[in-house]
């Protein structure tokens, strides 16, 4: 029996889940990979880069660094209008706006380069926001893309999360795009020279019990989790994610350095 999935409600909810709290909080200890992500795509002076749900905008701001001309979308309009500020304080001109990744507000092959970290993975219409990306690209153009792993620390947040929280039947999870298999299903059809390459960054917090206040305050799915979840069982969600940043604290002196892997993806628009 095939199920029927409303993706313009998920998106809804999704769109009120990612408002909440203050994602900008955490985007800052993920500069490195979009360090990393617009080093690998080489964006060049004068081209046109989309980053798709830039949220706050580490990634436009990286690759406007290079003086290219650089759009950015998300569906959350508190990020966008971080976004704005951050770009102004560094006297950058970046064109950010409120769109879904699933209807992207642009031409066919109006972009050089597409980029996006940890963004058009959670987009609950997979099939469309591959599309979409795919669609605004020109042939010859660049795509790269950070996404988490199921392996990795982000994917198992995201299952202790559903755990509590269980997902919309039938919606296949975000980090199917984080697999090699996941990201040619996706875009491989589309695309030549794809590749994947696993890679890690740190996260940085004062302790564990730190992370755990910072995602519960900031990171809109675990606060919204926390808001869903009775409170006779928010010790047991907060057990099982201290238990889960522990397992990847890489720090010895208190602090938490948690290691965080991920896929990282690259494409020609064939």
């Amino acid at each position: 029996m095939s199920i029927t999935i409303d993706y313009g409600t998920i998106t809804q909810r999704q769109q009120a889940t990612w408002s909440a709290g203050d994602f900008n909080v955490l985007a800052l200890g993920i500069m490195p990979v979009s360090d990393a992500l617009v080093l690998a795509a080489d964006p060049h002076a004068g081209q046109r880069v989309l980053d798709i749900a830039c949220g706050s905008g580490n990634t436009s701001l990286v690759a406007a660094r290079r003086h290219a001309e650089v759009h950015g979308i998300d569906y959350v309009p508190a990020l966008i209008e971080r976004a704005k500020q951050r770009a102004a304080a560094e006297g950058t001109k970046i064109d950010f706006q409120t769109a879904d990744a699933q209807a992207l507000p642009f031409p066919d092959g109006h972009f050089e380069v597409v980029l996006s970290v940890f963004g058009v993975m959670f987009a609950p219409d997979q099939e469309k926001a591959a599309s979409e990306l795919l669609r605004v690209t020109r042939p010859g153009g660049r795509i790269a893309l950070a996404n988490w792993m199921p392996e990795a620390v982000g994917g198992e947040l995201f299952r202790l999360h559903a755990k509590f929280v269980p997902p919309p039947a039938g919606l296949k999870p975000g980090v199917r795009w984080g697999t090699e298999d996941g990201a040619r299903e996706l875009i491989g059809a589309r695309t030549s020279g794809l590749s994947c390459e696993r890679r890690r960054f740190l996260q940085y917090f004062r302790s564990e019990a730190h992370a755990l206040e910072i995602f519960r305050t900031y990171f809109g799915p675990t606060k919204k989790a926390f808001e869903i979840v009775e409170p006779a069982r928010h010790p047991e969600l907060e057990k099982e994610l201290l238990e889960l940043f522990h397992r990847y604290n890489r720090a010895s002196d208190g602090t938490a350095a948690l290691e965080s892997d991920y896929m990282q993806v690259l494409a020609t628009k064939a």
